[in-house]
């Protein structure tokens, strides 16, 4: 039965495909040069397809197979972490994709013409659409086409979750709502919102003008699709399943895209990745807890300790001197506007909550399944899109300068860490045309410009940066009507004038599908706008009711960025390192950009940088009155003054770079808590630098293996286990189940603290005992080490604005009452390491061991400063680690049985819709990823 539904479909693909022009033998049009020689790969797993018919997702849940080109790159990934030692730059293809420009005659897989003046090409080894267009129309038709061919359901999940409207369209799972809420809450838009973005492209002179050009182009291939595929019964499946499309008679609808639908999908991203700032209040906290413990002098000292703004020990990407001030706190800050003790609490968000959206958990409810569907239902039952919207760690970068490579040219082994999804977010094409030439990564629905990838000499990557572009501000409450006003008053004073806030608002319904069995429910999600932006928080200050409202620079401009993206693309536009930095500077998310080509390196960190008055600290919320707004800040608008390109960290043929969400530069204030002295990015930097330093030529074999080593090391083995046996060691050890397990923590630490299978496919971790005690341990050791000489306010204050700890696993939540978070309830995602208390750990214990510390705590904690009492501490709490059984410290989470350590680190590539694949083993590592060296130049 499927594989005749399966032959049905295909033959209506090539039908519609030829009806439009015939199938091309050779792909003619891919002889664009190209410069790699053999030396550029990349990979993004689980496999480019990433639509299924209905046919062929009833069989992935029947019988287990997959259409193809949906898993054929999750091997070769999931394959690195225990081969990368052994692997050479001859070997880098069995773990990585060829990224040349073009497909041999050999490998040509399909050619099509969806239109007179362009070719899809697809490879046998990948299934990647490769896009050869006559006219630049005809090239971006081709991406669009492509786009829906191999992400049109995912493009229309995230053009529902950037309005607000997930549950409506895919059903109201428990997952689905908290996308939706969560999104709806940082980015609301209207419609007149998104289409105010697109008329804004079209206004930004040649550039824009071009790219609203490109966009409907892509557009109207990206729709021709839609037309065919519906006509033609193939397309995905997951219309059918959430009953949008009846199986039997084809009838219902797939809504043609909208350019306001690329705006809302790019809002989506501009929110997860390209954003910084806004946790002025949980800092707040902080501050006010210290200052409760310790008195104002003695509590701002403690604050800033643990605020480490500029903390001398951190990893820097620019190591070379550089300073690049921005963001730092002045000296005595005025507007500060710190909210009464225990009066914040969340804005409200969701409303008239019925049926299954009354309950904290979806109801279930049976609806009649035809038999044929039965293996599909539940397929969605958690949400579409689960582990999506907590923090993320985005991405990494190692580049060495081809002064100290094998053969004189620049490396590069970069990628985001973007989660894994199946599909991914990300789709791999090639856009060769007029004007682009590149390969590489953009998101689904955005892809009308490569995003991250490569150029004919040249590539390109980034890392989130995260710099603070968010900031706070406290609105005085009114009524109309000049009575007092209650705490859920939704006007505000505005220079002297009590307004409304605007309500965006959007209703939500659903009813149980074969695809998802909640039951039916329905609600509201309203988020107010102020003229300082959207209000996040209620609270009280001196007695008197407030809102604080979050202000991101880049709210209604996410679609700003396109003219940067679009100079990526362009050769002529992208010869030197300079043409690069200033491409870069034209996108206002903020990156950390790397490049490379055949002779330089670079690095250019972007995004819309405020200019605050001088006196107002960005680690705060302040006042929302005109004199501490942002400088010539338009409320009509949201813009302002920006600091300007070289005041942001940048740089050219440094020796190595190294980012890992890390701290950019000296004096560059990071909008987070914890870069300090341990980061991720040390297992990075300690990797290249060596090499570099080696006097022996670096190869592209070299590098990877340093980036993959670092992907399967604990960073609280590597950086801080070292520091925490130096305390035990004060003293010995006479407990026989202490010493048993600093006997087995040390063995550990000599195997280098990673977390590797015994032998590939043993789903048994080498050291597995003492990575058990150091999940359970690190927890518990945080709260033995700080909550004493904290107190209960403080520690949970400074827990709320950094979480304790993010192991691969996140089942360990840490002790009651804080450090638990969000994204540690999030396990399968890989990244690990991002956020935790490293530096707090190892500055304070290095200071109980009287060693010297540059930019120590204020205050001693472990142990109160004394050594014994502090080992005494770490021992006990290590004992009832020990004593925990692997149950525990790895729970049941839908996926894994309890105790099963292996599993719960595991990666599993989430599903987006019908089709799903095993996990692999855990590493720390971009969701795609290129390695690249070129061998020439223009």
């Amino acid at each position: 039965m499927f594989r005749t539904a399966r032959t049905r479909a295909t033959a209506a693909l090539l039908a519609a495909v030829t009806a439009v022009a015939p199938v091309v033998a050779s792909p003619a049009e891919a002889a664009t040069t190209d410069y790699c020689g053999n030396q550029c790969h990349d990979i993004l797993p689980p496999g480019e397809n990433g639509n299924a018919t209905l046919a062929e997702i009833l069989a992935n849940k029947l019988f287990g197979t997959k259409p193809a080109h949906a898993s054929d790159q999750l091997g070769p990934y999931a394959a690195l972490p225990n081969d990368y030692r052994s692997i050479t730059d001859a070997t880098i293809d069995e773990y990585f994709n060829s990224s040349a420009f073009g497909v041999p005659p050999d490998q040509l897989q399909s050619t099509i013409r969806p239109r007179s003046d362009v070719s899809i090409v697809r490879d046998k080894a990948t299934g990647v659409p490769h896009v050869y267009g006559t006219t630049r129309s005809g090239t971006e038709f081709g991406a669009g086409y492509a786009a829906a061919q191999d992400r049109l359901w995912l493009m229309d999940l995230f053009r529902h979750v950037g309005r607000g409207q997930l549950t409506s369209f895919a059903g109201g799972a428990e997952g689905n709502r908290e996308l939706e809420q969560t999104f709806w809450a940082a980015a609301p838009y209207t419609e007149q919102d998104l289409q105010s973005q697109v008329d804004r492209i079209a206004a930004s002179g040649a550039a824009g003008s071009q790219a609203l050009a490109d966009i409907t182009a892509y557009l109207d291939g990206l729709n021709t699709y839609i037309r065919q595929a519906k006509a033609g019964r193939y397309f995905p499946g997951e219309y059918v399943l959430t009953g949008h499309v009846d199986a039997i008679t084809n009838a219902g609808t797939i809504q043609p895209f909208v350019a306001t639908d690329l705006i809302a999908i790019a809002g989506v991203v501009g929110a997860l990745f390209g954003t910084g700032g806004g946790g002025e209040v949980q800092s707040a906290l902080v501050k006010q807890a210290a200052q409760a413990k310790y008195g104002p002098a003695l509590g701002e000292q403690v604050w800033q300790s643990f605020r480490e703004q500029n903390d001398p020990e951190a990893t820097l990407t620019l190591h070379d001197g550089q300073s690049f001030p921005y963001a730092a706190s002045p000296a005595n800050p005025e507007g500060v506007a710190l909210p009464d003790p225990a009066s914040v609490r969340p804005q409200q968000e969701v409303y008239d909550p019925t049926g299954s959206a009354a309950s904290a958990a979806p109801a279930s409810a049976d609806v009649a399944v035809p038999p044929a569907l039965a293996p599909a239902k539940g397929m969605f039952d958690k949400g579409v899109l689960p582990g999506l919207s907590g923090k993320h760690g985005m991405s990494n970068a190692l580049v060495v300068s081809g002064r100290y490579t094998d053969d004189g040219h620049p490396i590069a082994v970069f990628g985001p860490q973007t989660g894994y999804f199946a599909p991914q977010l990300l789709m791999l094409q090639e856009l060769q045309g007029p004007g682009i030439s590149a390969r590489g990564v953009s998101f689904a629905g955005t892809n009308f410009y490569v995003q991250l990838g490569r150029g004919q000499d040249y590539a390109w990557s980034a890392t989130s940066a995260s710099q603070d572009v968010t900031d706070t501000f406290a609105l005085q409450l009114c009524a109309p009507d000049g009575s007092a006003p209650g705490p859920d008053s939704t006007y505000y004073l505005d220079n002297g004038q009590c307004v409304p806030m605007e309500p965006l608002e959007v209703r939500n319904s659903w009813q149980p599908t074969v695809a998802d069995t909640t039951a039916a429910g329905s609600y509201r999600l309203v988020v107010y706008r102020t003229r300082y932006g959207l209000v996040q928080y209620r609270a009280t200050i001196g007695g008197l009711p407030v809102a604080y409202a979050a202000q991101r620079s880049t709210y209604r401009h996410e679609a700003d960025s396109i003219v940067g993206f679009q100079r990526f693309n362009d050769p002529a536009q992208m010869r030197t390192a300079a043409q690069f930095q200033a491409a870069a500077a034209q996108i206002n998310y903020t990156f950390n950009w790397f490049y490379v080509n055949a002779t330089e390196t670079a690095y250019y960190n972007s995004g819309w940088n405020p200019v605050r008055p001088s006196t107002v600290d960005p680690n705060l919320p302040v006042v929302g009155e005109p004199r501490y707004e942002w400088r010539n800040w338009d409320p009509a608008t949201n813009t302002s003054d920006r600091t300007g390109d070289a005041e942001h960290p940048q740089s050219v043929n440094q020796d190595y770079y190294v980012s890992w969400n890390n701290k950019q530069a000296r004096d560059y204030t990071s909008a987070a808590f914890g870069e300090a002295s341990v980061h991720r990015a040390d297992l990075l930097d300690t990797r290249l630098s060596a090499l570099v330093a080696s006097g022996t030529p670096v190869s592209r074999a070299d590098v990877v293996r340093a980036m993959e080593d670092a992907a399967v090391t604990d960073l609280r083995g590597e950086e801080v286990l070292p520091t925490l046996l130096k305390v035990i060691d004060s003293a010995p050890v006479t407990d026989p189940a202490q010493a048993a397990a600093v006997a087995e923590l040390r063995t550990w630490l000599s195997h280098g603290a990673k977390r590797v299978e015994t032998a590939p496919g043993s789903k048994t971790y080498a050291d597995a005992d003492a990575i058990k005690v150091m999940d359970a341990w690190w927890p518990l050791l945080v709260q033995a080490e700080f909550r004493p000489g904290m107190g209960e306010e403080l520690f949970t204050a400074l827990a709320g604005a950094l979480q304790i700890n993010e192991s691969p696993s996140n089942g360990q939540n840490g002790p009651v009452g804080g450090g638990g978070s969000a994204n540690e309830a999030a396990p399968h995602r890989g990244s690990a390491f991002q956020h935790g208390w490293w530096s707090y750990v190892d500055k304070d214990l290095r200071a109980v061991l009287g060693e010297p510390v540059a930019g120590g705590l204020a205050q001693p904690y472990c142990g109160g400063g004394a050594l014994a009492a502090c080992r005494t501490a770490l021992l006990t709490s290590l004992a009832q680690a020990a004593a925990e059984p692997a149950t525990s410290v790895y729970p049941t989470d839908g996926t894994c049985a309890a105790g099963q350590q292996w599993c719960a680190d595991s990666i599993v590539q989430r599903p987006m819709g019908g089709i799903t694949h095993d996990p692999i083993s855990w590493q720390n590592r971009p969701t795609y990823q290129q390695v690249v060296q070129f061998a020439g130049g223009r």
